[in-house]
């Protein structure tokens, strides 16, 4: 079996005012995503929300269950999101291929019984990031590209939080139960995401940073806003959020995310804003 996988429970935020960095890392940190001929995986009880990363280099890959499902396949009760950030790859769905490039994305309903992923070519293979949760109703398959998203502009050079979202795997843009993600690319000259920050307590979040250089690290804010700790983090390495925490980095150069969201709201709009001169 080339899936690995591991449980991570939630966190009361009274707790985790005393955690030191190693707690931290332990708790929140998810590394070793993309492991070339294995699908890694971390299922979270927050929201029980699964993020995880494909890299297959041989043969397929295919999304098997896990014991903590207690399923006879993983899209029994459940939904993915799926965004490739590596070379050209193949995700197929009961038998159908769906071509996905670097940056496309598509999203799979529950009871779509065998997922498999593949590379295009083994010496640049597809780096597959997904997030998966439940699902309380079937909705379409539907592959997205960067031309199909929702995309906005926030920020500007003079605070050095410039950047475009696309909004892939959306309400708007899909039909889905619980997941969306999308990516956030930093513009030239800027480092600071999701500044100023915000809470949602209806959803947790996650993100995925890529295309962050050899040598270079990102800086992520989590915790209350008036009680943040930090996390440094490098290539291809994602953080749970709780509902409870911000979510905001900056970067030693420019870089790229999929943020990622579950729970009982849908709208993206839904945010407590939290004013950089009010952080502590």
């Amino acid at each position: 079996m080339a899936i690995n996988y591991e449980v991570r429970y939630a966190t009361n935020p009274v707790d985790f005012k005393s955690y030191d960095t190693e707690r931290i890392r332990n708790q929140f940190l998810v590394s070793d995503i993309m492991v070339p001929g294995q699908i890694k995986m971390v299922y979270s009880h927050y929201d029980r929300l699964i993020l995880g990363g494909a890299v297959p280099t041989g043969d397929p890959l295919l999304l098997e269950t896990i014991d903590t499902l207690k399923a006879d396949y993983f899209l029994q009760r459940r939904e993915i999101g799926i965004i490739n950030v590596g070379g050209k790859g193949i995700v197929e769905i009961d038998g159908k291929a769906y071509d996905l490039d670097h940056k496309e994305g598509i999203y799979i309903g529950r009871e779509n019984v065998k997922v498999v992923f593949v590379s295009v070519y083994k010496d640049n293979p597809a780096h597959f990031y997904f997030n998966s949760a439940p699902a309380h109703r079937k909705f379409p398959i539907k592959k997205v590209g960067l031309n199909d998203a929702q995309v906005a502009e926030p920020g500007s050079p003079e605070t050095s939080n410039a950047r475009r979202i696309n909004k892939l795997l959306v309400q708007g843009v899909i039909d889905t139960c619980q997941v969306q993600m999308g990516i956030t690319d930093l513009k030239t000259g800027s480092v600071w995401n999701t500044m100023p920050p915000h809470v949602h307590s209806r959803r947790m979040e996650a993100y995925f940073y890529f295309n962050v250089p050899d040598g270079q690290a990102i800086c992520h804010f989590m915790g209350e806003p008036d009680e943040t700790r930090h996390i440094w983090m490098t290539n291809e390495e994602a953080v749970l959020s709780p509902p409870w925490s911000i979510h905001s980095a900056a970067g030693t150069s420019n870089y790229s995310f999929i943020w990622g969201m579950a729970g009982e709201n849908l709208d993206y709009s839904d945010m407590d804003w939290a004013k950089p001169g009010e952080l502590r």
